[in-house]
């Protein structure tokens, strides 16, 4: 019976009570006859449903064949595993996202799960299998609803790639054949390959399998594709190349090319010629001698300032240090000095001279800046200098009022020591450049004159 007479079938036995409510639709409203076919209509489809599983329909047609599960390389530099625990047993079902097995590898242990719906048909390698190769066997897997006591086991695939490495080994044995014959060989193994060399040792990468898939090729011709990759993995170019879509000698080129960068290719290097002795700095100019000054000294008595001083304090009452002598000396000895021999003309003298004036080359009429220092003293040089103070007495102004109080003379204390150049000789010096000699003597000259014959002027 066809799917088409079983639903026309179906349909007629459920359409028997839509006609038995329909003929209750003079004495009820439109609401209950919608409600009926509504009703109706979901009865249809259950039982329409019901049928079609009861008598096996599917969408798609079932396999009928088991698939070998292999070991996954769970890292690119994985080479073996250890079965640590399977999840699921011979016969159990699992769906996609479900976890298989439990791998341990020398690095960490990762849960395998299930890529798609399925059962498991056989367990090849069981709990605690150790050094199992990645792509080995480890348990065959079917399609969900398959009958496993049907479905053929497949054998696995590497048993068929080490019956050719055992036909290998008496030929090795045997004498080579002449070159010609090896020459004509060559291009043969270029096309397929032996089985041994493209024995898969990896899964395949997702851009080769994507290839093989979108261009249909076999997996027989997989296996006569001339690998080029690393360890004899197949590389997409190999896919291509296969296809004719780029020279089937580019991929060996392309890996050459890679061999070659991934060292480090030291044959253009040159050794770098000796580096040149330093040059000899040329040597510095010397340096200018610098002028060095000159001390012209002189000795000069300070008794006759000593006399002024005494004289002023006890008449007037005022103390005068001997520094403010020697300072009022110096400024009135600076005036008028000797030109300098390094002293250039100023503006001025220069105009002078175009008038006639002739004043350029006056030998006087320069102002000084001399200070003169003392750096010599006799071991006396710190003499007592005596030095009369008065007292006044505090008196009341009432008492002096009523006479009570006696005008006295005030009395005079004699003052302490003050230290300062004696009345001995004392040397005065003063630093002058190379050549201006006469200036320096000509200043220290006029302080001498002024402190021994004329103290007094200072005071004025």
């Amino acid at each position: 019976m066809s799917a088409r007479n079983l639903v026309g079938g179906n349909l007629n036995n459920l359409w028997r009570p839509l006609e038995a409510h329909l003929s209750l639709a003079n004495s009820a409203s439109m609401a209950s006859i919608a409600a009926a076919c509504r009703l109706s209509s979901r009865a249809v489809t259950r039982q329409l449903r019901r049928d079609v599983q009861s008598r096996g329909y599917r969408n798609s047609a079932a396999n009928l064949a088991a698939q070998n599960f292999t070991m996954p390389a769970l890292s690119p530099t994985m080479t073996e595993g250890n079965i640590a625990t399977w999840k699921v047993k011979e016969g159990d079902s699992f769906v996609a996202g479900d976890v298989l097995l439990e791998i341990e590898t020398d690095k960490a242990s990762m849960d395998v799960e299930a890529q798609d719906d399925g059962i498991v048909a056989k367990i090849i390698k069981g709990d605690g299998a150790k050094g199992i190769a990645v792509g080995a066997r480890i348990g065959v897997l079917a399609e969900s609803g398959d009958d496993i006591s049907s479905l053929e086991i497949p054998a696995e695939e590497t048993a068929q790639a080490e019956a050719p490495k055992e036909q290998e080994a008496p030929k090795e044995q045997q004498p080579a054949k002449a070159e010609a014959k090896e020459e004509s060989a060559e291009p043969a193994a270029e096309v397929a390959a032996p089985s041994g060399k493209n024995t898969r040792e990896y899964p395949l990468l997702p851009s080769v399998a994507h290839l093989i898939h979108e261009h249909g090729i076999a997996e027989s011709d997989v296996a006569k594709i001339k690998r080029t990759g690393p360890k004899n993995q197949l590389l997409k170019g190999d896919i291509l190349a296969y296809l004719g879509q780029i020279s089937k000698t580019y991929p060996k080129e392309l890996a050459g090319r890679v061999e070659k960068l991934s060292h480090l290719d030291l044959s253009n290097i040159k050794i770098a010629p000796p580096k040149e002795a330093p040059k000899k700095a040329a040597p510095a100019p010397a340096a200018e001698p610098v002028e060095q000054d000159i001390q012209v000294a002189l000795p000069i008595s300070m008794a006759a300032a000593l006399e002024v001083q005494a004289r002023i304090e006890r008449e007037l009452g005022t103390h005068l240090p001997l520094s403010t002598f020697i300072a009022r000396a110096a400024d009135f000895a600076n005036d008028d000095l000797p030109r300098s021999k390094n002293a250039k003309p100023s503006q001025d003298e220069l105009f002078n001279d175009i008038l006639g004036l002739n004043t350029v080359g006056g030998s006087y009429g320069v102002r000084g800046n001399f200070l003169p220092q003392i750096t010599a003293l006799p071991p006396t040089a710190m003499a007592t200098v005596p030095r009369v103070r008065t007292v006044k007495q505090n008196v009341d102004v009432l008492d002096f009022l009523t006479g009570k109080v006696r005008s006295t003379a005030p009395k005079r204390i004699p003052a302490t020591p003050l230290p300062g150049p004696a009345a001995t000789t004392n040397i005065f010096s003063v630093s002058v450049p190379e050549g201006d000699e006469r200036q320096g003597r000509v200043f220290l000259e006029r302080v001498k004159e002024i402190l021994e014959e004329e103290p007094g002027s200072l005071v004025l």
